[in-house]
């Protein structure tokens, strides 16, 4: 089931200089493209009745993804745990500091001060999730869904921040970050990249999204663009223009 994640060169020179090492596994790349197609998705089809479908699709799927970060965030390989990145205010002051002074510190897997967008972008995406189901099941009434677009925003405001800091960061450390997020492989010592892509189960994660998009897609009577849609049995009516 697990992939090797160094090649030969690169187990025989454990101990060399810094060199292209494998930093972030299968599922967390899979895991972050698709929450930024959920969100940006989710975001971009919210005001328009006739992408219902779509939209609470998305959201589901994003709740899913949040569930599934979650638990990886626990089992899964070194620098996807939060234990291996997430620290206390002291450490994300002090890297803060020595960003704004020129002396940044360089970390093979999140810095502190990234882990705090990590950690607060998982918390809004499930806020955001679980308030726009509720709000859909008419539960909480108007406040809920005030609540929901207000914590939409607030996410997009730091997903902002996160990738300034993502631009800032591969700027002062002379590293890809947005490309390691794609290949997986960052700059470091070899003996310090992780040994599973686990590629299994990033292909399981792709296999069980593109299921329940089919599924929720096969769920709605002639498709989104034919009638009342269903998600989850529940009907959604499309808007009609007024001219």
């Amino acid at each position: 089931m697990n992939t090797t994640s160094a090649s030969p060169a690169e187990r025989d020179t454990a101990g060399s200089g810094p060199g292209r090492i494998l930093v972030w596994d299968a599922p967390v790349r899979v895991f972050h493209w698709l929450i930024v197609l959920c969100f940006a998705g989710a975001y971009l089809t919210a005001e328009r009745e006739s992408w219902r479908l779509v939209h609470v699709t998305l959201g589901y799927t994003m709740a899913g993804l949040v569930v599934f970060r979650l638990l990886w965030g626990i089992v899964g390989t070194r620098y996807a745990r939060f234990s291996n990145f997430v620290r206390g205010p002291r450490a994300v002051t002090a890297y803060l500091r020595g960003m704004l002074g020129g002396r940044t510190e360089h970390h093979t897997g999140h810095n502190p001060a990234g882990a705090v967008a990590i950690v607060a972008l998982l918390a809004l995406a499930l806020a955001v999730a679980v308030s726009g189901w509720a709000t859909y099941e008419d539960i909480g009434g108007k406040w809920l869904e005030e609540f929901h677009e207000a914590a939409a925003n607030i996410m997009l405001g730091v997903v902002g921040i996160h990738i300034a800091g993502v631009l800032l960061g591969s700027w002062l450390h002379r590293d890809n970050l947005i490309g390691a997020m794609i290949t997986g492989r960052k700059t470091g010592r070899p003996e310090n990249g992780v040994r599973s892509a686990w590629r299994s189960v990033g292909i399981l994660m792709m296999v069980a999204v593109l299921g329940f998009w089919w599924t929720q897609w096969n769920s709605a009577p002639g498709g989104v663009a034919n009638g009342p849609a269903t998600v989850s049995g529940k009907a959604v009516t499309q808007d009609r223009d007024d001219d």
